[in-house]
């Protein structure tokens, strides 16, 4: 197993992006406000659920869920990273890489699920408004985001033990920002095969079908809401919809490119560029594109302000 093989260099070197180092500065302020603006925006989204009582609806229960998603998901990978781009210490333990490949792993395919129960959502509320309430029902809500997460840290599991298995060359060089699956076979002096073809089968399974299952949902809400004769009505099925596929598009993306190839594939040159966008960017993004032209959450701003206010 790589444990044993690491036994006297119990630790890995994260090159990120030294071989820019000119670069490092800038994406140290960068991804330092971005890592902000996802804390503060993903906080502010859960917070306001909680509170206003007129968000306690399954669509903004499932948002809070996404936002605490994102929390964890940056916070699994960019502290290391902020660490590593301001001084010399690259380094991280081979525990700690292993804690950071199974968090990355388990809250990634989290969100592939998550976004699937979510496009469910707006499609029983589009698409079966008299049956919404039994369809998605509190109970029904909750086990939803239970069956997300469960199913995001079952499966990490068991990818993560199976890529911790494969034994390492001399050097503990890992050619990217965190510990990813790729860059860490791409480590290996066996033949990986049987790894690559398990990545590709699970990304298949939690990257591909999600996807093909989000698009299948809105494909049904596109044909209900041409049928529908209000204007009104069109405007918030757009509004509503159009933010969720936004996100789903700004986070599948880019794992397609990392994930659906092998490690020697033609995108993981810019692997670490492309995993800088689905690990700060986009957990950035959700906050603002959900709540920008929301009528739902500025309305709950006011009531949270007016409350505050008579305080």
């Amino acid at each position: 197993m790589m444990k044993n093989n690491a036994s006297s260099e119990d630790f890995f070197f994260l090159l990120g992006f030294s071989d820019w180092p000119h670069l490092e500065v800038v994406l140290f302020v960068a991804i330092l406000i971005f890592y902000l603006m996802t804390l503060i925006g993903n906080l502010f989204i859960i917070i306001l659920s909680y509170v206003d009582s007129h968000l306690h609806t399954p669509m903004y229960f499932f948002l809070s869920n996404l936002s605490f998603l994102d929390l964890c998901y940056t916070t699994s990978s960019i502290p290391q990273l902020l660490v590593n781009l301001w001084g010399p210490d690259k380094t991280i333990s081979y525990a700690g890489c292993m804690i950071q490949l199974y968090f990355v792993l388990a809250l990634g395919i989290t969100e592939c699920v998550l976004l699937v129960v979510m496009s469910y959502d707006r499609y029983a509320a589009v698409c079966r408004p008299l049956h919404y309430t039994a369809l998605m029902h509190p109970r029904v809500c909750h086990l939803l985001a239970v069956a997300s997460w469960v199913s995001g840290f079952t499966i990490s599991a068991l990818h993560s033990s199976f890529t911790f298995w494969v034994p390492l060359c001399g050097h503990r060089q890992v050619d990217h920002f965190f510990c990813e699956v790729p860059a860490l076979l791409r480590l290996s002096c066996v033949d990986t095969r049987a790894n690559e073809l398990t990545l590709m089968v699970m990304s298949s399974i939690f990257v591909l079908i999600p996807l093909i299952l989000i698009l299948t949902s809105y494909g049904a809400i596109a044909r209900t809401v041409l049928r529908m004769p209000s204007t009104t009505g069109l405007q918030k099925v757009f509004a509503t919809c159009g933010a969720h596929l936004m996100v789903v598009s700004l986070f599948f993306i880019p794992v397609i490119c990392i994930y659906l190839q092998p490690p020697s594939g033609k995108f993981q040159d810019q692997g670490k560029f492309i995993a800088l966008f689905y690990t700060v960017v986009t957990p950035s993004l959700n906050p603002l594109i959900y709540t920008l032209r929301n009528k739902d959450v500025r309305g709950a701003v006011k009531r949270l302000i007016g409350w505050e206010w008579k305080m």
